[in-house]
């Protein structure tokens, strides 16, 4: 699980997203103050997970609220960031798996992904874990001199009961 203590290197695999690329559509990269609150805002209700390689963080995975309003609680949002030089290399799978299995144990439903397109490399993580593309916004957001789509990606969570259970804190689950 992060850390506060891991946001300068989180934001140091983050950066080249923000700078290079459209893959995120924040134009400025924050300050580690930022991104540690950041951190604990995921923190105080899901899994905020880091791949750790030869002692260094190389990826991290996390859930976020879908949406603040009540009826959305079982709803959230994933994000999944890779140290470039370990894309392709598997690890971003376990992250995901691992992330898929405690939103399970915390009863969540239903997590989407939005991805800008095209980007095959997350497209194909994504349709991997069983999602699906449910829908397109075309020409939503500007960067880097262009126009550019996201899809919107949704996959369920196996749960025994359709009725709604109150979802567990992740500092409630034992890990």
């Amino acid at each position: 699980m992060a850390t506060i203590e891991d946001a300068a290197r989180l934001l140091e695999i983050y950066t080249p997203y923000i700078t290079d690329t459209a893959i995120t559509f924040e134009y400025e990269v924050p300050s580690v103050k930022e991104f540690e609150a950041r951190i604990e805002k995921v923190l105080e209700k899901f899994p905020y997970l880091v791949a750790v390689e030869q002692n260094r963080i190389v990826g991290y995975a996390y859930a976020s609220s879908y949406k603040t309003r009540a009826a959305y609680q079982w709803s959230v949002e994933t994000s999944i960031y890779m140290d470039l030089d370990y894309q392709g290399s598997g690890i971003g799978s376990i992250l995901y798996r691992k992330l898929f299995e405690l939103l399970q144990k915390q009863r969540v439903r239903n997590v989407y992904a939005c991805v800008t397109l095209p980007n095959s490399k997350s497209e194909a993580i994504h349709k991997k874990f069983g999602f699906t593309l449910i829908g397109r916004f075309h020409n939503v957001g500007y960067k880097l001199n262009e126009w550019h789509d996201t899809g919107w990606f949704e996959k369920h969570l196996d749960l025994e009961s359709d009725t709604p259970e109150q979802v567990i804190p992740i500092g409630d689950i034992g890990l």
